[in-house]
């Protein structure tokens, strides 16, 4: 059970591991796991289930339901840490995360908006 909805934790395979983010792209996988073990992190990656379909329609008897194809759902993938302590936002904020400059990781970097970080700023004027 997670303490607050920032800091869930789930069996990721057979490990138990604090989700870092769920239905990720490919690139953001490749991004994070790189990120994550440069800061001493085991990272697993799992594929995310599908996303639920919605139900069927009512028939009337006698009739025949359509035929309803739904789209192909995009490859996405689960993101967790074997650290059950790690958040996140706790990581970001706190200023634990660093690239291999030695620059810490900033939010705009995190979600990567920028590749440039700005550290001699405050993340709340920028």
């Amino acid at each position: 059970m997670a303490l607050n909805a920032t800091h869930t934790f789930e069996d990721l395979g057979e490990i138990k591991c604090a989700i870092v983010e769920k239905n990720c792209s490919q690139a953001r996988v490749d991004f994070l796991k790189q990120l994550l073990e440069l800061n001493k992190f085991t990272v697993v990656v799992v594929p995310s289930p599908p996303p639920k379909a919605a139900p069927k329609p009512a028939v009337a008897e006698g009739e025949t339901a359509p035929e309803i194809v739904a789209p192909s759902a995009p490859t996405t993938f689960t993101v967790g840490v074997t650290d059950v302590s790690f958040s996140p936002i706790n990581a970001v904020f706190n200023r634990e995360l660093k690239i291999e400059s030695g620059q810490v990781v900033t939010k705009d970097y995190w979600y990567q908006r920028k590749t440039e970080m700005k550290t001699e700023e405050w993340y709340w004027k920028g």
